[in-house]
């Protein structure tokens, strides 16, 4: 019988070989839907219905002078009919913070399809620097490629890509650098669901130096915008968002299988909006007090960054499958403290075949909340085998020895 060592070893280079043949498949797939029109522009060279749509669509309103009128849905639904040449069922709500039409605005200044090409290129070459940084390798950059959501990200034009690195960049400087990862975290509030773990970490961990960051940075994405769009656009998104939370979480308009998270699973399963939600916030608090004293511990920080990178899928009832390459954070900071056992690259594929179902249409249960929960078993697991270790000990008491 072989060793075991090798055994895993073997293991770990099948998987890394299939996954980076899986990465390039994709980029493959995203080039033949190109030639057959199927992929950012149609037979006659307009924009296709995609969510990169709303983007760029904001930005050149944006431009406009018109702002506010982003987060007027009829107003924006005319504006995309008018950028694809002919009308279209359902809405593509502009509705991220006055902030990110920076970005939505200095992409509009390109013509459609070089501004998608751009977006997505320039935030998955972020997203694979970031992991390749976390994890200590480049080879986990095109490892992290290969997740099923990043093909989906990129298909559609998504902002996937950015929410991981900022993520991942946050983390990875927190120990040495806490200011600059207090600026990865106040960037966050583009997507405020995704960093609200945050500031209870630092709260806990005494990080003050990256608390204040943070809350500077994100106070600047609040006032900035301000001035240059106006107040008007301030006020429109504050108005805009009870009828987006309407419509996406009370009565599912995008699906309840796209939403990628507990309260998805639940509302599919046929739970009304106050089971799902109840539980969802109850999942919440839970991960949120597990994190809380999981930072006062002394497990390796590698273990607490991937605790947190994956517990922020789980504190928000609204993740759509175009999210999951922040997944790829919690992996490189686990491979980062030690290479993967059989058991866990097993796991790890069983995760991304789940997400493969639900891209290829095969599973319309919202299965990304299962791959997330894979992931935050082996973190546990990890956890728990810190050996011989004791809650005490973890916490940093004195433990008397007994005569």
């Amino acid at each position: 019988m072989p060793p075991r060592k090798d055994t895993a070893l073997s293991a770990a280079k099948t998987s890394a070989a299939a996954a980076a043949g899986l990465a390039f498949a994709w980029l493959a797939c995203l080039i033949m839907m190109y030639r057959q029109h199927a992929w950012i522009l149609d037979k006659t060279g307009r924009p296709l219905v995609t969510d990169f749509l709303e983007v760029w669509v904001a930005g050149r309103t944006a431009l406009s002078g018109t702002a506010a009128a982003a987060y007027d849905p009829r107003l924006h639904h005319a504006a995309q009919a008018v950028a694809v040449g002919h009308d279209f069922h359902g809405y593509l709500w502009w509705h991220y913070p006055p902030v990110v039409l920076f970005l939505a605005a200095a992409l509009a200044l390109l013509p459609y399809l070089a501004a998608f090409l751009v977006w997505v290129a320039s935030t998955l070459a972020f997203y694979s620097a970031s992991i390749s940084q976390i994890a200590g390798t480049r080879f986990a950059g095109l490892l992290a490629c290969a997740m099923p959501a990043v093909f989906v990200n990129a298909m559609i034009g998504q902002n996937g890509f950015l929410t991981a690195t900022l993520i991942g960049l946050a983390l990875v400087n927190l120990e040495m650098r806490p200011v600059l990862a207090g600026v990865f975290v106040g960037l966050l509030t583009y997507k405020p669901q995704f960093g609200i773990l945050f500031p209870l970490v630092l709260v806990a961990s005494g990080d003050w130096k990256a608390f204040c960051s943070a809350t500077a940075v994100a106070v600047a994405a609040v006032v900035v915008p301000s001035l240059v769009f106006g107040g008007e656009t301030i006020r429109a998104f504050l108005h805009f968002l009870p009828q987006a939370n309407d419509s996406l979480l009370v009565h599912g308009a995008a699906g309840w299988n796209k939403l990628q998270t507990v309260y998805g699973l639940l509302r599919w399963l046929g739970y009304d909006h106050f089971v799902a939600s109840a539980d969802q916030a109850m999942l919440c608090v839970t991960v949120a007090a597990a994190l809380a004293w999981l930072w006062r511990t002394k497990v390796p920080f590698e273990l607490k960054a991937a605790a947190l990178a994956t517990a922020v899928l789980f504190a928000t009832p609204y993740t759509y499958m175009y999210d999951l390459p922040i997944l790829a954070v919690p992996l490189a900071f686990l491979y980062r403290q030690r290479h993967f056992e059989t058991v866990e690259l097993a796991a790890i594929a069983f995760a991304t075949v789940c997400m493969l179902g639900f891209v290829f249409n095969l599973l319309v249960i919202p299965i990304g909340c299962v791959s997330a929960a894979i992931v935050g078993m082996i973190v546990i697991r990890r956890i728990w085998k810190l050996q011989p270790i004791t809650i005490p000990q973890l916490v940093g008491v004195q433990v008397p020895e007994v005569v």
